[in-house]
Formats: structure tokens, sequence, C-alpha cells
């Protein structure tokens, strides 16, 4: 059978709904409006298939049903309004739709996903919405289904601070243990009563997790599904008014969409996260990430402007407590990233200088950030002509990698082989690519 590639089928295929499923959450949203809709899955075919044009108060209703602001409705352009597959836009009833689309192929891995990737413009379009948009209230209290208790919600945070706080080389065995999690709280928000202080926990729970969960999808190279998680966490961070843990949410795609070779989106992203950020530390983690981003795209001035930035941020006092998703920052990622971007715009020497000093910094705890400040210090000898301390700093960082189960340490060493193979008979050189093998 031919694949239905009408948007309003990739639209809820993509939020883990069957045709008759739709159907069911349209006749929800007119029963919620004070009307009755006989919409079934013959309708909904003759829609997707049959080129039928809903009326204008189904078109609101599907809408409703796909978690799609009202306002973004347009009824004379069917089905052009219907959003890019896999973002689904910010709004009242958003969050448990982010959070099922993302959770949607961890729980059925028998289906096939439609997704591979997310657009740079859906993200940026994703960021300047987050940036122009209020929050609304009523997302985090719900007065229907069975009651949350403060103790449920109470295990819940500590099982999840319990996970997030496990050395790497334990972390990479609790996937399914935090998915897992994710589930509950997602269904919790769903189909819980709870009061807004409850709510408003509820969805601070979720971003967090998403978060975790995403960096780790991040980490074995799982780029799409990485992506859906960290945006079902700024729609659940959205929800509860956390500016802040909205901002590093989209930090985080624009790590994403830079380590994916795409600078120009990661920029847009920063630049509008940076217009809500609060705490200097959150803003500092974002200027840094800027700075790689226009470092990258050859734009010199403006990259040193994000890294004086970045470090008058980090030093600045600020009478709030340091969000727990960047309390790692520290001198020493000042130090490593500034030193990355010097390497884009071709200050390798001082850039050197700034990796030997980050890594030199970097605590013992943090094993899988070595990992990579070893592979970044590699490419810095490459650079000034040290094939000798590149083999022995790559190395090092794939024993750590393999060591910890940190597969992206893996694949930045990897990157770096076709320059090696030139230097194949300098010592320490063929012991890497032997290993690098394996």
């Amino acid at each position: 059978m031919a694949e239905n590639t009408h948007p309003l089928a990739l639209a809820r295929a993509a939020r883990g709904m069957t045709g008759v499923g739709l159907a069911r959450e349209i006749r929800a949203a007119a029963e919620r409006h004070g009307v009755r809709s006989g919409v079934d899955k013959q309708r909904v075919r003759k829609w997707e298939v049959g080129g039928v044009t809903p009326d204008e108060d189904s078109q609101l209703y599907i809408a409703e049903a796909l978690g799609i602001p009202a306002r973004d409705v347009a009824p004379n352009t069917w089905p052009s309004w219907l959003p890019d597959v896999g973002v689904i836009p910010l709004g009242p009833h958003s969050t448990v739709p982010a959070l099922r689309e993302a959770l949607r192929a961890t729980m059925d891995q028998s289906r096939r996903t439609i997704v591979t990737a997310i657009s740079g413009t859906a993200l940026m379009t994703l960021a300047s919405s987050w940036a122009t948009t209020d929050t609304w209230a009523q997302a985090t209290e719900h007065a229907h289904g069975k009651i949350i208790g403060q103790e449920l919600l109470v295990l819940l945070e500590e099982t999840s601070a319990q996970l997030t706080t496990l050395a790497t080389r334990d972390r990479q065995h609790t996937a399914p243990l935090l998915d897992a999690l994710l589930t509950t709280v997602t269904d919790l928000i769903a189909d819980g009563r709870y009061s807004r202080p409850l709510g408003l926990r509820l969805h601070a729970l979720a971003a967090s997790l998403s978060q975790t969960i995403a960096w780790h999808r991040f980490d074995h190279g799982l780029h799409s599904k990485a992506s859906q998680f960290w945006i079902a966490g700024l729609h659940s961070a959205h929800a509860s008014g956390d500016r802040d843990m909205g901002a590093n949410l989209l930090g985080d795609l624009a790590y994403q969409a830079s380590w994916r070779n795409d600078p120009r989106t990661a920029a847009h992203i920063l630049e509008r996260a940076l217009t809500r950020a609060h705490h200097p530390a959150a803003q500092s983690l974002l200027q840094l990430r800027l700075a790689r981003a226009l470092a990258a795209q050859g734009e010199r001035r403006a990259t040193l402007r994000a890294l004086g930035a970045a470090e008058h941020l980090l030093g600045r006092a600020s009478g709030e407590p340091m969000p727990a998703w960047c309390s790692w920052m520290s001198e020493a990622d000042l130090a490593v990233d500034s030193g990355q971007s010097l390497l884009d715009l071709g200050e390798h020497r001082r850039a050197h200088q700034l990796i030997r000093e980050g890594q030199a910094l970097l605590p013992p705890s943090r094993d899988k950030t070595r990992g990579v400040f070893l592979a970044y210090q590699a490419q810095s000898h490459l650079d000034l002509g040290e094939p000798d301390l590149a083999a022995a700093a790559a190395i090092k960082s794939l024993d750590l990698a393999q060591r910890i189960g940190a597969p992206r340490c893996v694949e930045l060493v990897r990157g770096l082989l076709p320059r090696f193979e030139a230097h194949a008979q300098v010592q320490g050189v063929p012991q890497l690519l032997a290993k690098a093998a394996v």
C-alpha cells in the first residue's frame, strides 16, 4: 500500500493517532464546545485521500485534537496551515501531544518512524514562537481524573533526581527507566486531577526528564528522537512559565544544529533564546553556544563579542540559585568552547592553549565531557601539525568513551580519522586507527 502523505495523515501519525483516534478526539473537541460531531474514520479518510475539505468548524476541532492553537487555523488555506510534521506549535493544550509524540517511537518500536529529521525552518519558527508567546495559566491545572497526591509526586521527583545524577558509566543503563518515568508523568498530566502548584511541578519534572532523555538519544546518534524530546521539554517548560528552562532547551536544539553542521539555524535559535533567558549562568551558556555557531560561519567580530559576554555573565552574581541544569557550567567549559571557536576562526595556537587549560580545570566527575574535550584537544594538535600528540589524546578519548558508554565521543574521534590516515607512520597513529576500527 502506498504511504499516505497528506499533511493531516502525517500530522496525526506523528502524534501516534490512527484515523479512528483522530475522529474520536475531534468528537471530544466538539463536545467541549457544546455541539455534536459525526466525524468517523471514513470522514477522516475522505479528508486525507478523497480530497474533501473539512468545513470551518471541523478544522477548528481538528486543530484542537492535534494540540494546535485556534489562531493558527486558516480554513481557506486547508491543508497548508497544518504544521511541519514533528513540530507541534506551542499552545494551552500542546504539552501532552508533544510529550506523547516524543515517546511514541520508544513505546512502539515496531511502527515505522515517519519523521527522520526536523527542518531548520521548523525549529527556527518554534524558537520565534516561544520568544513571542506568553504562557497559559490553565495549562498547569486539571480539574478532572483521579487526584494526584503529594507523596506520589515527591517519589517521582526523587526517582528522577537519582537517575539523572548517576555517574555516566551507570546512566547508560537507565534509558528504559527514564522512558517509563516520563510516560507516567505524561499520563498524570493528561488524566490526573491536580492544583496549579502540583501542575507546575509535574510540568517541571516532564521538562527535566525530556531533556535528560534527549541527551541520551543525542549521545547515541538518534538525532530525530533527541529533537522530539527537547521539543517536548520546551512545551512543558513553557506551560509552567520557566523561561530559563525553555531557553536552555532551545540551546540544546541549537547545539544539535551546530553538531549537524547547520550553524545558521543554531545562531537563529540561540538569538531567540537569549531574549528571554534570565539567570546569568543560563545566558552565559547560550552566549557560549552562540559563539560556536558564529565562529563556524566565520563571523569573527560577533564571535568574540559572544565569548566576551559568556565570560562576563559566568562570573556575575545573582540573587537566585543557579538552575540545576546548568550547574555544571564552569571555567573549564568556557575555556574549551572558546578554544573551539578560535579553532574555527583559524587561531590555532591560542585555541590549543585554551583547550589545554580547560582540560586541566575539568573535575574528575565529568568523564563524558572529558572525553569530548580530549577529542577537541586531538583536533587542535592536528591543526598545529602535531599528529603524535593528537593520536595520544584521541586514544585517551576512545578509551574513556568505551569504558563509560559515550558513543558521541567515539563519533568525534572517528570524524578525525581521515586526517590521521595521512600520518600513518607517526608514533601512536597505527594504534589509534586499529582501536577506532573495533
